[in-house]
């Protein structure tokens, strides 16, 4: 596989600072980093972006997760592993990530239970941190970035 082009936000002036600054920005927000890290690998997944997936599966190990929650992201609602806050940014994610798979795109409930476990500033930091991660995932894709070059 070979990349079509380099990452558009390498290429356009301005644009990594100010990605890069957007997450810096969200790290500082309230949001445990290991559930942003959970959030960006979900949605990473669900996008089959693989640059994504291995930066941050890599960055939740690194961070001190376990294998298992590493793992087990994909299937979280069956999976013993995740805090009740967890699984509400997750099913965020999920919903967020998947916009037209249903006619209420981010039903009452998920809202409610993000709502519940996140204040105002944490839920809001979230809303961003999901949005970030599907453009990065939807850069990577368009131009078929490679998995692990990232770290190179």
């Amino acid at each position: 596989m070979e990349a079509r082009m380099q990452n558009p936000a390498m290429i356009v002036p301005d644009a990594l600072p100010a990605l890069q600054a957007l997450g810096k920005t969200l790290s500082k927000a309230g949001v445990p980093e290991s559930t942003l890290d959970l959030v960006y690998l979900r949605s990473s997944q669900i996008n089959g972006c693989s640059v994504c997936v291995d930066m941050h599966a890599a960055a939740a190990l690194k961070g001190g997760d376990t294998v298992e929650r590493v793992i087990a992201v994909g299937a979280w609602r069956e999976a013993p592993y995740f805090t009740d806050a967890e699984r509400a940014a997750l099913a965020l994610a999920e919903s967020m990530t998947r916009l037209d798979d249903r006619a209420d795109a981010i039903s009452d409930q998920v809202w409610s239970d993000a709502a519940d476990n996140f204040d105002e500033q944490g839920l809001a930091a979230l809303v961003l941190a999901i949005a970030t991660v599907n453009l990065w995932n939807r850069l990577n894709a368009a131009t078929r970035q490679i998995a692990g070059a990232w770290a190179a």
